[in-house]
C-alpha cells in the first residue's frame, strides 16, 4: 500500500486555507496556489535525493516521528492560519522542517527560481515552502504511524513518488536543491532508495553490498614455532618427490579416458556454440534479476477525441493501468451520459501515469463542443477543429486550468469547424434566441478563486456576442437574455451568492459596454447551485466558477 504525497499535500491546503495564508503573505491567493503546486513536487524529490543515504533515510525518519511534528496538520490547517498566534506557530513548524530537507542555501535558491516562474515575491514563496514541508512532514507521520512505520518504509514510500516528482518539476528546481537534471536525478535514486530500504530491514542481504560497511582489522597470523630448519627441508622434499611421482601415474590412466570423452562431448560442445539457447536452465543467471530495480515506464499516456456535429465525442486512449482506464469512463458516463460518447480504451503497463485524468472536469465541456477536435501526449494538449476557434478562448482557459508544466497550442482551425463557425454565425445573423444562447454557452467564461474580475480569455467571445445581440436588436428582433453567475461550493453560502451575482452583473457590464441593448439582459447570481463539476477536485471547482446563459421569453 502506498500514497501520493503530493496529493495529500494539495488536499491539505484547500482554496479556503490559501486564501487565508494569501492575505497574510500579500499575494493572490490563486498565485499561492501555483507555488504550492510547485513547491510540493520540488520538495519530494529534495526528500528523495536524502533518503538515498542510509544516515539520510535514518535522520529522516527520526525528524518526521520526532513530537515536534503534527500528524493531524491536513485537519488543523483551517484553524490555525485563520488566526495570528496559530500561523505563526505554523510558520516555526515549517522553518525546522525544511532544513531537515535540504539545506537554507538550497531553498533559499528554489524559492528564487520558483519565484521567477510564477510573478510571486521569493519570501511569500520561500513561506509557501515552508508550509508545504512542514504539511508533508504531518502527513507522512500520519500514515507512518498508521501502519507501524519503520525506518526501511520511508525510502521505499518515497520512490513511488517518481512519477509526480518526474511530471512536475523542472531541472531548474533540480539544480538549485543540487538534484542535476531531471532526468539523470530520477534515473539514478530509484535504485539508491531500493538498496536503503532494503538494508535498513535486512542488513545482512546483498542488497545492503553497496554500502561500505566498516571491517575489523584482520587478525594477524601466528608466528610459527621455530624448529630444526634441516629436518623440516628434507622432510618436505620427499613428501613433494612422492606426490609428484604419485601425479605422473595417475595422468598416464587418464590420458585414454580423456581422449575418449573429448570425442564424445566435441559434438555437443560445437552444437552449443552455434546455437545459444541450448544452454541449460540450471546455468547461473549472469544477473540477479530479482534484485535489479524495476524498469520505470519510457511512454506517455496518450487520449485523443473527435466530436461530430451532434455533439457525440469519439475517444481513442492509451493508459497505463487499470483504473485509470475505469476512471476515465466513469467520468465520461457520469458527465456525458453512458450513450453520449464512444471510447476505445487501451492499457500498457509501458504508459506513464495520466495526469490529465484529474483535469478531466475541465475538458468535458470540449467533449460536448460539435466539430471539437482534441489529441493529448503526456502533458502536451493540441486543439483542432472547432475547440482551436480563437474567439471560444479554449487555449487560454485550459492554459489557466493545467498551470505550468503542460504546454497547450492550437493547429489551424479544420473545413468542418469553420462550417460549424459559418452556422453559428448565420443563427445569430437571423436572431434565433436559442441558437444565441447555445453559443454564448459554448464560449466559457470562468472565474478564478474568490473574484469577479472577468477573465482575458472571455472577452473576444463576449463582444462578438454583445455584436450579435445588438443587431439583432436594431433588426426589430431583441433577444433578451439571463447572465447567471455561479461559484464553486467553498466558503460561506452568503457570500458565494453575493460573489456569483457580481460576476454576473461584470459580464453584463461588459455586453453593454460592447453595444448589447441593457434592457434585454438581467444578471442573477445562484452560488454553488447546480455544480457541473466535482466540488471536491481543485478541477471540478474551477468548473463551477462560470457563468450560464439563459433565453427569456
Amino acid at each position: 500500500m502506498s500514497i501520493n504525497l503530493n496529493q495529500l499535500v494539495q488536499g491539505a491546503l484547500t482554496e479556503s486555507v490559501l486564501q487565508q495564508i494569501a492575505g497574510r503573505i500579500g499575494c493572490a491567493p490563486e498565485s499561492a496556489r501555483r507555488v504550492v503546486s510547485l513547491c510540493g513536487p520540488a520538495l519530494i524529490g529534495a526528500m528523495m535525493n536524502k533518503a538515498s543515504t542510509l544516515e539520510g533515510a535514518r535522520h529522516l525518519f527520526t525528524a518526521i516521528m520526532s513530537p515536534a511534528t503534527n500528524a493531524l496538520i491536513a485537519d488543523d490547517l483551517p484553524q490555525a492560519v485563520a488566526h495570528g498566534a496559530g500561523f505563526k506557530t505554523l510558520l516555526d513548524i515549517g522553518e525546522k522542517t525544511d532544513t531537515e530537507i535540504a539545506s537554507h542555501d538550497s531553498l533559499n535558491l528554489l524559492a528564487e527560481r520558483i519565484a521567477e516562474y510564477t510573478g510571486v515575491a521569493a519570501s511569500a514563496t520561500r513561506t509557501l515552502g515552508g508550509v508545504v514541508s512542514a504539511t508533508l512532514f504531518g502527513v507522512l507521520k500520519r500514515y507512518l504511524t498508521q501502519h507501524n512505520g519503520h525506518p526501511g518504509q520511508l525510502p521505499t514510500l518515497l520512490g513511488h513518488q517518481v512519477p509526480v516528482v518526474r511530471a512536475n518539476m523542472t531541472d531548474a528546481f533540480a539544480q538549485a536543491l543540487g538534484l542535476g537534471t531531471v532526468g539523470a536525478f530520477v534515473a539514478g535514486v530509484v535504485s539508491r532508495l531500493k538498496a536503503v530500504s532494503a538494508h535498513l530491514e535486512h542488513p545482512a542481504t546483498h542488497e545492503a553490498a553497496a554500502f561500505t560497511q566498516p571491517q575489523e582489522a584482520p587478525a594477524a597470523p601466528e608466528q610459527p614455532v621455530k624448529e630444526d630448519a634441516g629436518n623440516k627441508k628434507w622432510w618436505w622434499l620427499a613428501l613433494a618427490a612422492a606426490l609428484a611421482l604419485l601425479a605422473l601415474l595417475i595422468g598416464r590412466g587418464c590420458t585414454t579416458e580423456k581422449l575418449e570423452k573429448s570425442e564424445e562431448t566435441a559434438p555437443a560442445k560445437r552444437d552449443a556454440a552455434s546455437d545459444p539457447s541450448a544452454v541449460t536452465a540450471s546455468a547461473p543467471a549472469a544477473v540477479d534479476q530479482a534484485s535489479a530495480p524495476a524498469a520505470l515506464p519510457t511512454k506517455d499516456a496518450t487520449m485523443s477525441f473527435v466530436v461530430d456535429a451532434s455533439g457525440v465525442p469519439t475517444l481513442t486512449a492509451t493508459v497505463s493501468s487499470e483504473d485509470e482506464r475505469r476512471a476515465l469512463i466513469d467520468a465520461l458516463a457520469a458527465k456525458l451520459g453512458v450513450d453520449k460518447f464512444k471510447a476505445n480504451i487501451t492499457v500498457d503497463p509501458n504508459r506513464k501515469p495520466a495526469d490529465w485524468i484529474g483535469k478531466l472536469d475541465g475538458l468535458l465541456p470540449i467533449m460536448a463542443l460539435p466539430g471539437a477536435q482534441m489529441s493529448i501526449v503526456g502533458h502536451k494538449i493540441d486543439l483542432s477543429g472547432r475547440a482551436g476557434d480563437a474567439p471560444l478562448g479554449w487555449v487560454d482557459n485550459l492554459k489557466t486550468l493545467f498551470g505550468n508544466g503542460w504546454t497547450i497550442g492550437a493547429t489551424d482551425t479544420t473545413p468542418a469547424a469553420k462550417d460549424l463557425a459559418a452556422s453559428d454565425a448565420h443563427a445569430d445573423a437571423v436572431c434565433s434566441g436559442k441558437d444565441v444562447v447555445k453559443s454564448l454557452n459554448l464560449r466559457p467564461v470562468s472565474f478564478g478563486f474568490a473574484s469577479n474580475s472577468l477573465p482575458p480569455a472571455a472577452l473576444n467571445a463576449l463582444a462578438k456576442s454583445a455584436k450579435a445581440l445588438k443587431d439583432c436588436n436594431a433588426a426589430g428582433t431583441p433577444i433578451k437574455l439571463q447572465i447567471g453567475g455561479f461559484t464553486d461550493s467553498s466558503g460561506d453560502p452568503a457570500v458565494n451568492i453575493s460573489l456569483s451575482a457580481k460576476r454576473a452583473e461584470t459580464v453584463r457590464l461588459y455586453l453593454i459596454q460592447q453595444g448589447a441593448p441593457a434592457g434585454s439582459l438581467t444578471a442573477e447570481g445562484f452560488g454553488d447551485a447546480n455544480p457541473i463539476g466535482d466540488n471536491a477536485t481543485r478541477d471540478g471547482r474551477a468548473t463551477n466558477r462560470r457563468i450560464e446563459f439563459k433565453e427569456l421569453n
